[in-house]
């Protein structure tokens, strides 16, 4: 008896292909799993970024895009996107869009965006979100400072906590912070299109600002004289976190309501500023409920 000859498999095989990559795809979008570290991919020699104009924003990922596209604040200009790509972006018919779509190759995006971005064959040019002012937070109880943290990638997860803990907003420096970016909000993965950042020109009067609105100022120190849970007072917390490097700045340390400290009884006795965020937004918000 003669054997049947082998089934076609490479139709099966691309299905599951692509089912693979879609869950790893949205594992990476929950910060699940790591991103590929850029030496993994390759490299494209000579590539410089193209210029952009202050109200030029290019924002990609597939949850970053679809994030901001579902953002009734945003103004969208043009949306470009593989064909599989936009298939997994579920958003609908492109002509029912209200910007433009143009179905391109992934190469086509690495040429804007360079060859580190983990663009997934989606990118979106848009405008910045509206500036915010502190006034309209007067009724948030609980604010995160930041005071010239630098990293974009620690900015953006600092978003994801302080979304996650129903933050009012993300408030920060012009100068020595991370404007709205693509590395940003794929780092945020949508939560910058979920809370205000606000980036203010000085960080001590804002922070008088927040005084007179009712503020609880408490600037995170290693060395500070009080465990933090001992220094919540009132009913609005603004917590104020410093560089990655050096800390709170001088004229921040004086103008804050307290200083704090997060006591650890391991050996090590700092933390990197994303995970100080979250657990500093969990006690105060622990304090706020009670």
């Amino acid at each position: 008896m003669s054997k049947k000859p082998p089934a076609d498999r490479s139709a099966k095989d691309t299905h599951y292909a692509n089912l693979r990559r879609q869950h790893r795809d949205q594992k990476r979008e929950r910060g699940e799993i790591p991103t590929p570290a850029p030496n993994k991919r390759r490299k494209a020699e000579g590539w410089t970024p193209p210029p952009l104009s202050p109200e030029q924003v290019y924002l990609y990922g597939l949850h970053t895009v679809r994030a901001a596209i579902a953002n009734p604040e945003r103004k969208n200009i043009r949306l470009s996107v593989t064909q599989n790509a936009f298939a997994r972006l579920d958003i609908g018919p492109a002509e029912a869009l209200p910007f433009p779509v143009d179905i391109v190759s992934p190469q086509d995006i690495d040429r804007v965006l360079g060859p580190d971005a983990i663009h997934q064959g989606v990118m979106l040019e848009t405008r910045p979100l509206p500036v915010r002012r502190l006034e309209a937070l007067k009724d948030s109880p609980l604010l995160l400072v930041l005071d010239q943290v630098t990293d974009p990638h620690n900015v953006g997860a600092i978003m994801r906590s302080a979304v996650a803990f129903d933050c009012g907003a993300v408030i920060t420096t012009m100068r020595h912070s991370p404007t709205e970016s693509g590395v940003l909000a794929k780092s945020a993965s949508g939560a910058l299109e979920m809370i205000p950042y606000i980036q203010i020109t000085n960080l001590a009067d804002a922070l008088g600002e927040l005084h007179e609105l009712g503020f609880t100022t408490i600037g995170l120190d290693s060395e500070g004289p009080a465990p933090l849970e001992g220094t919540f007072a009132g009913e609005r917390i603004a917590l104020v976190l410093g560089n990655e490097g050096k800390g709170l700045r001088q004229k921040t340390r004086e103008t804050v309501t307290a200083l704090a400290r997060l006591d650890m009884p391991g050996a090590i006795k700092s933390l990197n500023v994303s995970n100080a965020a979250a657990i500093s937004l969990y006690a105060a918000r622990q304090y706020l409920k009670a």
